[in-house]
């Protein structure tokens, strides 16, 4: 009796500790569970965590290059502080690309790739409907980022990448807005919309102008935060 001989079974890839501890800590960061300034305790984040030292400390590293994280030579590393003109230079950056990348988009995007987009924007309101920020900043991302994925583009899409790493932190802070949120949530419903209908010119000009309200929102919230804190 003969049969079909399996090939071996692939190993299941396993991603290495630092990466998810990364994870884990850019999330508490971006949310504001651990503030700008504040010292990241290796003893306490071990435990919380569960990881050792070696994989916490090059999560830290990860973090650095995301400008999330300031390494002290001898004295650990602490939360980094945001800085306006460093955001308002990227996010100006990441308008352009964005308006491009809406543009190839329209021209490259299959009916498919439309419609995966079409159901993170439904994850998206449903969490925006339920009043979750972190599932809803979750869909949010995702579907940026495959819009430029969708330009076809890999040199854009990895710049994209890139930027949106080092504001992912002042992107979030931009929905603490209530009104914002809302309005956010409306203008994604147009960018789907000129996006399904292949409408270049309009698409190009809602995702730049997406990004500069966004911009304008992170301003607003930093000059407010130091009047809370001392209130």
């Amino acid at each position: 009796m003969t049969g079909t001989q399996l090939s071996p079974p692939l190993p299941i890839a396993r991603r290495p500790l630092h990466e998810e501890a990364a994870d884990r800590l850019r999330d508490l960061i971006v949310q504001g569970s651990l503030a700008p300034g504040s010292r990241l305790n290796e003893r306490l984040l071990t435990a919380q965590l569960g990881v050792s030292r070696t994989p916490l400390r090059e999560a830290f590293k990860v973090l650095a290059t995301e400008g999330l994280v300031e390494l002290l030579p001898n004295r650990g590393a602490i939360v980094s502080e945001i800085d306006p003109v460093r955001v308002a230079e990227t996010l100006a950056v990441m308008g352009a690309l964005e308006a491009l990348a809406g543009e190839l988009a329209c021209a490259s995007a299959t009916d498919g790739q439309v419609n995966e987009i079409r159901s993170l924007h439904q994850e998206m309101l449903a969490n925006h409907a339920r009043g979750n920020l972190a599932g809803y900043f979750k869909f949010n991302q995702a579907i940026h980022l495959k819009i430029v994925k969708y330009s076809g583009n890999a040199v854009l899409f990895h710049a994209y990448r890139q930027l949106n790493a080092n504001v992912r932190r002042a992107r979030y802070m931009a929905n603490l807005s209530q009104e914002r949120w809302d309005a956010a949530v409306r203008e994604h419903g147009e960018i789907l919309d000129a996006l399904a209908s292949r409408d270049v010119a309009r698409i190009r000009r809602l995702l730049a102008e997406h990004l500069a309200h966004k911009l304008a929102s992170v301003l607003d919230e930093l000059r407010a935060a130091p009047a809370r804190e001392a209130a």
